[in-house]
């Protein structure tokens, strides 16, 4: 073999590794306290906060019945076809043999308990900020809800995506693990916290790029549903919220605390769509905390609305 062969299949056995090690799923999970007695009315907040019935409760089902978080409903998406699991406290079907350090694990970086990546319909890239104690008052908020012995269908994702250890060049570029509990006004940091956190608002509310990544510098903006119709069509469009003329300009910060409550904007039009949902889990939420998320959303950068397509 010359040489130069032999340099080249070294440079390609170098160019394997790293790419081995920046797509390896995050196993280690630092700041877990030796002992927590989770505070359940924290958790449950948390619950709300983040939406967790809206994707993970059984379809159609109400009142309740939403406390069953059975999985099962079906997310169409560019990327495929995702069905959302199981997350009750089952032993077998749902949650219910993880460990403190399962769910902060697969919270904040995306990775199962076997260690493998989620795809990021799972929206660990805004869970991420959240921080240990509330992860794991919302874990255990979770054990206390029925356990249910459903099992969701598999998602159905083709090639490239289907390759699971790609997804760990989309974590290289999209998580960054950063901590929004740091000085500041107490009420836009809890706002942020919310906003950027838990509520995940930025997952619908900002566009994305053909990776499925959120498009710099348009945090907000509006952008094309994630969700795509029986023609393969994004359906509609997520409105801009930020303070920009095109988004949410008019409203005060005392508008988007109300609408947020009682689920009309302030002309006392009502919210349609999948903010229903959003707006009914945050109606649970302390009245402070959506005044932290008005002001906060009051703060952001106005921006016009993204006109990007699918």
């Amino acid at each position: 073999m010359s040489r130069r062969w032999s340099v080249v299949l070294l440079l390609a056995a170098a160019a394997a590794g790293v790419l081995y090690w920046v797509t390896a799923p995050q196993m280690s999970v630092a700041g877990l306290p030796a002992a927590h007695t989770p505070d359940l009315a924290n958790g449950q907040l948390m619950f709300w906060a983040g939406g967790c019935a809206s994707c993970h409760a059984a379809p159609d089902s109400e009142d309740e019945q939403r406390l069953r978080l059975a999985g099962g409903l079906e997310l169409p998406t560019p990327f495929g076809l995702f069905r959302v699991p199981n997350i009750s406290p089952h032993p077998e079907a749902g949650i219910g043999k993880w460990t403190d350090v399962d769910f902060v694990r697969a919270m904040r970086f995306g990775v199962s308990p076997q260690g493998q990546h989620y795809y990021p319909a799972f929206p660990y890239d805004y869970y991420q900020h959240m921080t240990v104690t509330d992860l794991l008052d919302l874990y255990g908020f979770l054990q206390t809800l029925p356990a249910v012995a459903a099992t969701a269908e598999p998602s159905e994702i083709g090639f490239p995506y289907s390759v699971r250890r790609g997804i760990g060049f989309w974590k290289a570029l999209y998580l960054d693990g950063r901590d929004l509990t740091g000085a500041g006004d107490e009420i836009l940091q809890r706002g942020e916290y919310l906003v950027r956190g838990p509520g995940h608002c930025g997952f619908c509310h900002t566009p994305r790029n053909a990776l499925g990544g959120p498009i710099s510098g348009r945090f907000l903006a509006g952008a094309p549903s994630l969700e795509l119709s029986a023609d393969g069509e994004p359906e509609g469009r997520i409105p801009n919220i930020t303070p920009h003329a095109d988004g949410i300009a008019a409203w005060t910060a005392d508008d988007i605390a109300f609408s947020l409550e009682m689920g009309f904007d302030p002309d006392y039009d009502s919210f349609g769509g999948s903010m229903v949902e959003v707006q009914e889990n945050m109606a649970r939420l302390p009245a402070a905390d959506r005044a932290a998320i008005g002001a906060y959303l009051k703060s952001v950068p106005a921006i016009p609305s993204s006109t990007e397509p699918r």
